[in-house]
């Protein structure tokens, strides 16, 4: 990883992020974060969060913030806020019966999982989550060691789940969709653009490794710099790393793309 000083953008068209701990600090979102997201909109750039949140985080997220869309639940849905409408608008992977099935057969796989790794928990937001399971080893729990979210993401793949590990959780859901999927279909429906074709008109930004297809993908990938916690077991590191963490990262990243472009 090389630091963030060495990229010199170009035409750069968009930013895409990571939320917990990329775009927020220890769970709170600061004026100075919110404010670079306004920055970098009122710009003309487009803005799109890519987060492991739930649905009911991300119609907030699309209806409030400055974005284009939200890109949610590691890629199960994206949403987009049609102002001349005055709607919110979801797109899903699976369709309405399918995700209420897998829903259902989430619940035992978390007793499972809670029998076998002390001190984690269901995730608090898993009430509003619509496509997958969210197992806390850090947020509202006291921190485990990253060697339990690694034995929480085992435990979901022998169930048959697709698991990441975030900075936060550890997500398991039925299919085999992440981040990276979603998003080049948001683009090709939303924006109109082939992301294959133009994936260096855009960066990504994040920091664990649920973030990995999207580091792997961009030509032009920043890691805030407590991305370092994951980097020995990270399969794609991102290109560029920034010198303050999370959303002091996610500021300096929107200055030095603000100054290059």
């Amino acid at each position: 990883m090389r630091p963030l000083a060495e990229w010199q953008p170009r035409r750069i068209r968009g930013l895409l992020f990571d939320i917990d701990d990329t775009l927020t600090t220890h769970g709170k979102l600061s004026a100075a974060a919110y404010a670079a997201m306004e920055r970098l909109k009122a710009a003309g750039r487009i803005v799109v969060p890519i987060t492991g949140r739930p649905a009911g985080w991300c119609d907030q997220i699309a209806r409030l913030w400055p974005v284009d869309a939200v890109v949610g639940e590691n890629g199960a849905f994206y949403f987009w806020h049609d102002a001349r409408g005055r709607k919110l608008q979801r797109r899903y992977h699976d369709p309405d019966d399918a995700r209420a099935q897998k829903l259902a057969q989430l619940n035992a796989i978390a007793k499972h999982i809670l029998r076998e790794v002390p001190g984690c928990a269901v995730a608090a937001d898993q009430a509003y989550r619509e496509t997958d399971l969210a197992i806390d080893f850090c947020e509202d729990v006291p921190p485990l060691p990253l060697s339990a979210a690694e034995r929480i993401a085992a435990l979901m793949r022998e169930a048959g789940l697709t698991a990441k590990i975030s900075s936060i959780h550890v997500n398991g859901w039925f299919g085999g969709y992440d981040k990276l999927s979603m998003t080049r279909a948001l683009f090709a429906e939303r924006f109109g653009a082939d992301l294959e074709a133009s994936q260096r008109e855009f960066t990504f930004a994040g920091d664990s490794p649920n973030d990995a297809p999207m580091f792997a993908f961009f030509e032009n990938s920043v890691g805030v710099a407590n991305v370092a916690r994951f980097a020995a077991t990270l399969p794609g590191t991102p290109r560029y790393v920034t010198r303050g963490e999370s959303g002091a990262g996610f500021v300096e990243l929107v200055d030095h793309l603000l100054r290059g472009n």
